[in-house]
């Protein structure tokens, strides 16, 4: 963007792969105004490294070499643990199978088995002593769980026996520090026999592949991709139906695989968040993978490993979810509004499956646009336990040999899932789509012209860096350049223009699509939005689970958040004598701007402040008529899609018509029923006037609804 300066010009270049090609461009973000002393940027590890300020030749060229196919190891020859070959299955399998986490499970569960049969008399059936029909059938039991192990590892194991990747995207950018780092890691790891996990974000199929080929580039070993269609076991058996056997035992089988891959020292990736992001911002951390990494270091079977956290972004998002011709180019409205919107809107979630997308033709010949691939500083589990350890209410030694309790391993297990998520949005680029796209739906009026347009995504790429944020340069090319192509991108049916007038004037078409984009940036000005609603407290504890929040706490935050709506003169606080706030307003200065910052962090909370009060007052309907049961439990399908009748009769068309309301939800839970059901809760469920049948306007959730609509959008 125009306003890249100064030290733009001395941090190092950015990478364009497309296929056998590498393009060196110029520095493809800036960050934050000041350098940042505790975390390692590209900023400042050039400033300490000096390599491409004080030969910017040498640099390019290790960089070039790496990247050209001459100086990067042959695949043959990789950094780490090689996974494309024949036989890497069959490998993997034996190592598994080898496991004494494993092999002690199966001697458990065959006693465990032994013994249900021993009482009740099955084994009294054939003729013998009884200890030679106890071994005979014990030695049986192991041989058919060890049958049931193999079928499983089939389904589990990454099947990695071809190295076939391809795929049309206009370009793969990387950070060449941030890439030359990674590869130095990857070479520390590989002498310590350590794995890589990387944790991506997830937004799209793509996000497989574009870390595959980074990876193939540089030359280190590819990563094993650990997904949930991998580990979903079926049925194992009428023997392992007793006492949770069958629960216990796809755990162990899980952990043992696990534990292989990161004892021998293989890369894998799997995505932090479970599923794809439906709606541009993260989600909140999945723990199952999560959980048997943290317990292969915690129980010592594992020395360490290493973690990085890896954003990925596009400038439009492909799924497999379409029809038609194959040979057609598909645009963000073609293919994700059947996927992403489709679900959204309360549609099942088809089934994923990679190995159809990666054999798709008709997918792989898309013109992606363009991907950005960050890697945060990789970091060692280990320390990061030890660390942990230390601030635990009752510290422990580790080796004291005391083992952690529930409690105290899932506050562990929490602040690792957090951290990576947090670390994922800091080193986050955001693309033009984004940048249009927020700024769309961040002014009042339903048009805005081309050169205010400009100028807006010009301030908002300002307010951007000024967070410490990343924005993408395009080639330093004009802003008006990139407005204009990011407009492209997104195409007609998401951003309409009106013409005969004195400029082109853009607008909104689908704002629901469009929201996509916007929450990719919404992450940096979350704590600004919450206060500029006025509900403060309570708006954090509503969205404590929506969004990712910077790690140190909410007074923490809150505090940095006041002062810094202050300092950019949006706010005035007034304060008594020992600093605490007595009273906030809108400064003179912002009054005569129009509200600018203020009207935009309103309007990137404002959706989902909508969505939460629809949520509860479709909870509202839920309450039982008068001589209806107190315990009628309602169809969970049947009650979303009233909700979602009702935010179309108030015509929500710009909001996700998720219901975010939680503490007033039960589900059965129980595995007999068909399909999932629900009621409200006693101390949330409202009264109703036994003579005309009407919701009395009090009680918890009538409140709750309340409270919520005091923070609404005016107007």
């Amino acid at each position: 963007m125009p306003s890249e300066k100064g030290p733009v010009d001395q941090s190092p270049p950015d990478l364009e792969i497309v296929g056998d090609k590498v393009t060196i461009h110029p520095s493809g973000f800036t960050g934050g105004p000041e350098p940042q002393d505790d975390g390692i940027t590209e900023r400042n590890l050039v400033h300490h490294m000096a390599r491409f300020r004080e030969n910017p030749f040498d640099f390019l060229r290790e960089v070039s070499l790496y990247m050209s196919g001459t100086g990067w190891r042959a695949y043959d020859d990789v950094i780490g643990q090689p996974i494309f070959y024949s036989g890497f299955s069959d490998r993997m399998k034996t190592n598994i199978l080898a496991s004494p986490l494993l092999r002690g499970k199966v001697k458990e569960l065959a006693e465990a088995r032994l013994s249900v049969e021993e009482k009740e008399g099955l084994l009294d059936v054939k003729p013998g002593p009884l200890p030679k029909k106890k071994a005979h059938r014990r030695n049986e039991i192991e041989s058919n769980l060890k049958e049931v192990v193999d079928s499983m590892l089939d389904n589990m194991i990454c099947k990695m026996e071809s190295k076939r990747l391809s795929l049309m995207i206009a370009g793969i950018h990387v950070s060449s520090e941030e890439v030359l780092r990674l590869r130095s890691v990857a070479e520390e790891a590989a002498k310590k026999k350590q794995s890589i996990v990387f944790l991506p974000c997830h937004k799209s199929h793509v996000d497989y592949v574009s870390l595959q080929l980074i990876c193939y580039r540089l030359g280190i070993g590819l990563p094993v991709v650990v997904a949930g269609d991998n580990l979903n076991i079926p049925l194992l058996g009428p023997f392992l139906q007793h006492a949770g056997m069958r629960k216990f035992y796809i755990l162990s089988l899980v952990q043992a695989y696990i534990d292989t891959l990161l004892q021998q020292g293989f890369n894998f990736e799997c995505f932090i968040e479970g599923g794809r992001s439906r709606t541009g911002k993260l989600l909140s951390p999945k723990f199952g993978i999560l959980s048997f990494i943290l317990d292969s270091v915690l129980s010592g079977r594992v020395e360490d490993t290493i973690i990085c956290p890896v954003s990925t972004q596009y400038d439009k998002v492909i799924e497999t979810e379409y029809e038609g011709n194959p040979l057609q180019t598909y645009t963000l409205t073609d293919i994700a509004y059947r996927s992403y919107i489709s679900e959204l809107l309360g549609q099942p979630k088809r089934k994923e499956n990679l190995a159809d997308f990666l054999s798709s033709s008709s997918v792989l010949s898309l013109k992606l646009g363009r991907v950005d691939v960050r890697f945060h500083e990789p970091w060692s589990l280990r320390e990061f336990v030890t660390q942990q350890l230390t601030r635990l209410p009752t510290q422990i030694d580790t080796n004291s040999g005391r083992k952690l309790n529930y409690e105290e391993r899932g506050r562990i297990l929490r602040t690792l899932g957090y951290r990576v998520l947090s670390e994922i949005n800091d080193v986050s680029v955001m693309m033009p789509t984004a940048l249009v796209g927020t700024v769309l739906l961040t002014l009042r009026g339903r048009g805005v012209g081309k050169a205010e347009l400009v100028r807006r995504v010009e301030w908002l790429c300002e307010r951007v860096r000024m967070k410490g944020g990343r924005v993408a340069h395009f080639y330093r090319y004009p802003t008006d350049v990139v407005v204009d192509r990011a407009l492209e991108v997104l195409g007609s049916k998401l951003v309409g223009v009106v013409s005969g007038l004195a400029e082109p004037t853009y607008y909104a078409v689908d704002r629901f699509q469009l929201s996509f984009y916007r929450n990719m940036t919404i992450h940096l000005f979350i704590t600004e939005a919450l206060v500029s609603t006025a509900i403060i407290v309570n708006t954090f504890k509503l969205f404590r689970g929506e969004f990712i929040f910077p790690p140190e706490g909410l007074t923490t935050n809150l505090e940095k958040t006041l002062q810094g709506l202050e300092k950019d003169d949006v706010i005035t606080v007034s304060r008594d004598s020992s600093g605490t706030p007595t009273s906030i307003e809108l400064s003179d200065a912002e009054r005569q701007c129009g509200r600018e910052n203020y009207d935009f962090y309103c309007f990137l909370i404002w959706p989902f402040i909508e969505a939460s009060w629809l949520g509860s007052v479709s909870l509202l309907g839920l309450t039982p008529l008068v001589n209806e049961q107190k315990e009628t439990w309602i169809d969970l399908k049947k009650a979303q899609d009233s909700a979602q009748l009702v935010g179309l009769f108030l015509a929500y068309y710009q909001i996700i018509p998720s219901l975010i309301i939680r503490a007033a939800w039960q589900n059965a839970g129980k595995e007999s029923r068909a399909a999932p059901v629900m009621k409200l809760a006693p101390e949330w469920t409202p009264e109703r006037d036994p003579s005309t049948g009407k919701l009395v306007p009090r009680g918890r959730l009538w409140d709750f609804t309340e409270l919520i609509a005091q923070s609404r959008r005016e107007g």
